[in-house]
């Protein structure tokens, strides 16, 4: 048994920074972080267009960044969380600048603010097209730096330990020794990003499969707003499954065009903010388009920018697509709709405390109120670094203890039990993923949601009793945790009755290509 003071799980900017943060602040306490793959392994890496925050109060304000984040919400958001959010966002830049993070300037020396969809004004920071790699390697930079923090890579949580309604830790499979460990802890955060990996096309890395949601739900945590699942425009289209290169939001910004195969841009048609209106809009506009054509991608033309400007903002992109083929000063990027991020999500306060005393969650796997039904571009790492914070401060008081003493927990160890066939579980993920990409996408079906649901529920009886007769392994309880998200995911989509923001659902059929039926 290892014990720690504080324990993370995840390794992105959530837990990273609260990390960094708490380890000043108690330097003879333990911050233990575990991560199921790489250390630098997460959906913050991977973040390209930036981190929106008001900066220029002469062209732009908190209470403009506030309604833009309302609007796009559709009126799911709390308000009170959207106003504590946004005017705390020049701090947290603050910190990273400290921390010795690098963002764009302009000739000035001001920075080099950028626009995206939902946006009213320019206020996001970036660096380059790679501003979450930015981030990730500060931050990962300043922790090492703290000799109570430690770090754990290749560890998989499994689940939660979680007495008399109290989390008390994790168990965790070390999968470099096929160990199972016993990290018994005064406070846990579950900071393991999105669930991306549920869908055959994504924009998120492979290690996206919901494991903290599911350890949440299986220890009682409250699990809301499920449903509101954001599908990005533009990732680059191409016939495989998985992972899908990401053609930021910001490239919008910059002022490339939306067009079908023969050339129309259609975006003006749906909303007269064309290119920029939100990312559910933007999303549901481009799955009416190919539903009308029948094409299987529609196109992203960047043939009219000027291309020394564009590569010095988007280098990683141009790179990308000169690397498969893709000029883009004469030809046009294909794209299509691919899962982006999960605006539910476990439950918190504005202490990102979970209905499980003393668990605690942040970034994409809480739901803080924030995003609503739909969230504003470049408001996900602002959401992290805000909550990280309230947590480490919550935290922070000396004062603070326990309202129950920790009990004896026992070791979980790995019995002689036959190894399950990966080729089974392979199959078996690829059956899931297909069934969810067909019937729980952009546009959902109640007579559809029904019959998946029976499917999902029959599955997890299968995976659960794989669990029970066969040797403990990671890819056995992520298949495990992505079943158990994807009957969250339906059965919300099932109780909702109102389409709003990135949720539209019909009783049954294929109605008229129109989004405002309901």
């Amino acid at each position: 048994m290892t014990s720690s003071n504080y324990l993370i799980i995840g390794s992105g900017v959530a837990g990273l920074t609260f990390a960094i943060k708490i380890a000043d602040r108690f330097p003879d306490k333990k911050v233990t972080i575990i991560t199921k793959s790489a250390e630098d392994e997460s959906n913050t890496k991977y973040a390209q267009g930036g981190i929106a925050i008001v900066l220029d109060e002469d062209e732009d304000s908190c209470q403009k960044h506030i309604q833009d984040t309302l609007i796009c919400g559709d009126g799911i958001c709390d308000e009170s969380v959207v106003e504590m959010v946004v005017t705390e966002g020049s701090k947290r830049l603050k910190e990273l600048i400290e921390w010795g993070a690098k963002f764009d300037r302009n000739s000035k020396g001001n920075f080099d603010l950028g626009k995206e969809g939902g946006h009213s004004q320019n206020r996001i920071v970036h660096h380059k097209d790679q501003t979450g790699f930015e981030i990730e390697r500060t931050i990962l930079s300043e922790a090492h730096k703290k000799k109570n923090i430690h770090i754990l890579d290749h560890h998989f949580a499994l689940d939660l330990i979680v007495q008399n309604g109290c989390c008390q830790g994790a168990y965790a499979l070390n999968q470099k020794t096929n160990e199972i460990l016993c990290f018994q802890s005064d406070y846990t955060l579950l900071a393991t990003g999105g669930i991306g990996h549920l869908y055959g096309h994504t924009t998120n890395p492979v290690i996206a499969t919901g494991d903290g949601i599911a350890m949440a739900f299986r220890a009682n945590a409250t699990i809301k707003d499920m449903e509101f699942i954001q599908f990005h425009p533009t990732a680059l289209y191409d016939d495989s499954q998985g992972s899908k290169f990401l053609i930021s939001e910001a490239v919008r910004g910059f002022g490339a065009y939306l067009r079908t195969k023969k050339g129309s841009r259609f975006m003006l048609n749906y909303d007269d903010r064309g290119e920029l209106a939100s990312r559910d809009i933007v999303s549901q506009s481009i799955d009416l388009e190919l539903k009308k054509t029948g094409d299987r991608c529609i196109y992203l033309d960047c043939t009219h920018l000027d291309i020394n400007a564009f590569i010095k903002h988007f280098p990683m992109i141009h790179q990308h697509c000169m690397d498969i083929g893709i000029n883009i000063t004469k030809d046009w990027i294909p794209v299509i709709p691919a899962q982006h991020y999960l605006c539910g999500g476990i439950a918190v306060d504005k202490n990102g405390k979970t209905s499980v005393e003393n668990l605690f969650a942040c970034g994409e796997c809480s739901q803080t109120g924030l995003h609503g039904a739909n969230r504003l571009a470049s408001n996900s790492l602002l959401e992290a670094l805000v909550y990280s914070d309230k947590i480490y401060h919550y935290l922070s008081d000396d004062s603070l203890v326990s309202l129950k003493p920790k009990s004896p927990v026992s070791d979980l160890g790995l019995t002689d039990k036959t190894k399950i066939n990966s080729a089974y579980l392979i199959q078996f993920k690829e059956k899931l993923q297909h069934l969810i990409s067909k019937n729980v996408g952009i546009v959902r079906y109640e007579t559809d949601l029904i019959k998946v649901l029976e499917q999902l529920l029959k599955w997890q009886s299968e995976i659960e009793s794989v669990i029970q007769h066969f040797q403990i392994n990671s890819a056995t309880y992520e298949l495990n945790n992505m079943i158990t998200v994807a009957i969250l995911i339906v059965e919300q989509s099932i109780n909702r009755n109102q389409n709003c923001g990135a949720f539209i659902k019909f009783k049954s059929g294929h109605p008229n290509l129109a989004l405002t039926e309901s």
